[in-house]
C-alpha cells in the first residue's frame, strides 16, 4: 500500500509559481491518519524557514501533547475541546459543551490571522466541523478572510465538497492505494 496525493486544483498562476508563494490556502482531504502527518511535515518545513507556524486541532482525541510542545516557539499546537471522548460520541448537553469550546478555537484562528501571529495557520479536520453541522462553510468563509497575503493556510479533513474547493488555491485528495506486484 502507498499514499498518492494529487493536486485537484491550482488558480491563477503556473504550477511553480504558486509552489513558491506565499500566502495560498491549501486543502488536505482523505480518510485515515496520513493527512496529519503530510501537514505536520509540512509545518516543519515553515519552520525551518524561519516561520511560526500554529495547529489547531478539531475533533480529535487528545493527541501525544508532551510530544509535541517539545516543537514550540516555532510550532504551537492548540485543541480547545476539553473532553477526551470522541465528539460523535458525547450526550446531546456534552456535545453543546463542545461546540462552544470548538467555537473559541475558531475565534482564537481568526485572531491569529487578524494579527499576522504565524506565518502557517493549520486547521486539522475543521472540514469535520461542516460535516457535523457546527459550522458553515459561509462560517468557514469568515475566518479565511481575516488572512493577511503572507500567510499560509491548510484545512483537513476527510469529506471535500465544492464550496470547500472554491476557497483554496491547491487541493490535495489523499488516497490509500493497494498495488500488487504479480
Amino acid at each position: 500500500m502507498f499514499i498518492s496525493a494529487w493536486v485537484m486544483q491550482l488558480r491563477g498562476k503556473g504550477i511553480r509559481d504558486r509552489f513558491m508563494e506565499k500566502g495560498i490556502i491549501q486543502v488536505y482531504s482523505g480518510e485515515g491518519y496520513d493527512k496529519s502527518a503530510m501537514v505536520l511535515g509540512r509545518a516543519i518545513q515553515i519552520a525551518s524557514t524561519g516561520r511560526d507556524v500554529v495547529i489547531i486541532n478539531f475533533l480529535k482525541r487528545n493527541q501525544n501533547e508532551a510530544f509535541l510542545k517539545r516543537m514550540e516557539p516555532e510550532i504551537k499546537t492548540f485543541r480547545f475541546e476539553k473532553s477526551a471522548v470522541e465528539f460523535a460520541q458525547l450526550s446531546d448537553e456534552h456535545k453543546q459543551e463542545e461546540i462552544h469550546n470548538i467555537k473559541n478555537g475558531l475565534n482564537f484562528a481568526k485572531k491569529v490571522l487578524t494579527t499576522g501571529e504565524c506565518g502557517l495557520l493549520i486547521l486539522d479536520e475543521v472540514l469535520g466541523l461542516i460535516d457535523n453541522g457546527i459550522i458553515t462553510i459561509e462560517d468557514l468563509h469568515h475566518i479565511l478572510e481575516a488572512k493577511s497575503e503572507d500567510v499560509d493556510i491548510i484545512l483537513t479533513g476527510v469529506h471535500l465538497n465544492d464550496a470547500v474547493c472554491q476557497l483554496a488555491d491547491k487541493i490535495f485528495k489523499i488516497e490509500a492505494v493497494n498495488y500488487k506486484v504479480y
